[in-house]
């Protein structure tokens, strides 16, 4: 088959090659990957610290080419939704069932190759802070791919929500069209303490977001992208003066049990038109070094999607 191998001697570190067809085990299904989406993580810490000729990509949709051999997991022909460690990147993937979700016939792919990391990241994570309806939920990171899943998902489940980004005069009406009712610079600059936070940045807005907790709040602790320390001032897990009973989780999709549901609720909403997808880039995946660069300078608002040929 064709793929994406890890080739740090050219331009992106990506080039379009050769690779042995997967192998699926009987609980896997085997999948034509017809889009896949790129996320943050992978693009900056995948290629530079895999083996050269890899093949990446968690994010992927396509078509069942042959059903898993348990039985379990949908049948060949049908457009599905994939999630897992690596393999998205190339014409073939070989996917466990738990992590594959159904997507309504006639669903533009490209824009369902968006929902595994992002929408699901978002979906757990809010389910996590506990109860939507009349909440308050802050999003850092809002206009990043989770970010912009969580602002819409927060709003459906009928939360307050508040969006945190760089440049809210630049970005303010967009975050606004999606869900959110308030939008700041920072977690300090919310209005009011909030109840639960989906944080994607770490850092010092990590630190900001769990000061703004209402007493019983939760963080979770999603995205890394700030690349400075978490410091705590002293007293700042003191529980007096309405500040007792905070918390802050951490997260990793891929010890979620069972996403199968979460992305198939999550590719019919977006089908439907009831979840931005949030494209920002689209192309060939012969241009996957362009989509690269643009990742990674932060040029982005949204996701960046490659089709496969």
């Amino acid at each position: 088959m064709r793929a994406l191998l890890v080739d740090r001697s050219v331009p992106g570190g990506l080039r379009i090659g050769d690779a042995p067809d997967p192998v699926p085990a009987p609980h896997q299904a085997l999948v034509r990957v017809a889009a896949t989406s790129l996320n943050h993580g992978e693009v900056k810490w995948g290629i530079e610290g895999s083996p050269e000729g890899a093949v990446l990509g968690w994010d992927a949709a396509g078509v069942v080419e042959r059903a898993a051999a348990d039985g379990s997991g949908p049948a060949a022909g049908t457009p599905v939704v994939t999630l897992a460690e690596g393999g998205g990147w190339a014409e073939l993937r070989a996917v466990d069932t738990d992590f594959i979700g159904t997507v309504p016939a006639g669903a533009d792919l490209g824009a369902i190759s968006t929902v595994p990391v992002a929408g699901a990241s978002a979906l757990r994570a809010l389910n996590r802070t506990g109860p939507l309806l009349g909440r308050r939920i802050l999003v850092t990171g809002a206009t990043g791919g989770v970010g912009r899943y969580a602002v819409q998902l927060a709003r459906l489940g009928g939360a307050e929500v508040v969006a945190v980004t760089r440049d809210p005069a630049a970005q303010g009406a967009e975050l606004r069209r999606l869900g959110a009712h308030e939008v700041v610079a920072t977690p300090a600059a919310a209005s009011a303490p909030v109840d639960g936070v989906v944080d994607m940045v770490a850092g010092r807005q990590l630190v900001e977001a769990f000061g703004r907790l209402a007493p019983g709040g939760t963080l979770v602790s999603v995205g890394h992208t700030g690349g400075d320390d978490e410091h705590f001032p002293y007293g700042a897990f003191f529980g007096d003066a309405g500040r007792h009973d905070r918390s802050i989780a951490t997260f990793y999709l891929l010890d979620c049990p069972d996403l199968g549901p979460d992305l198939t609720w999550l590719a019919a909403r977006v089908a439907a038109g009831d979840l931005d997808a949030g494209q920002a880039w689209r192309g060939g995946w012969e241009k996957a070094p362009e989509a690269v660069e643009v990742l990674l300078d932060r040029r982005l608002h949204g996701k960046a999607i490659l089709d496969i040929a």
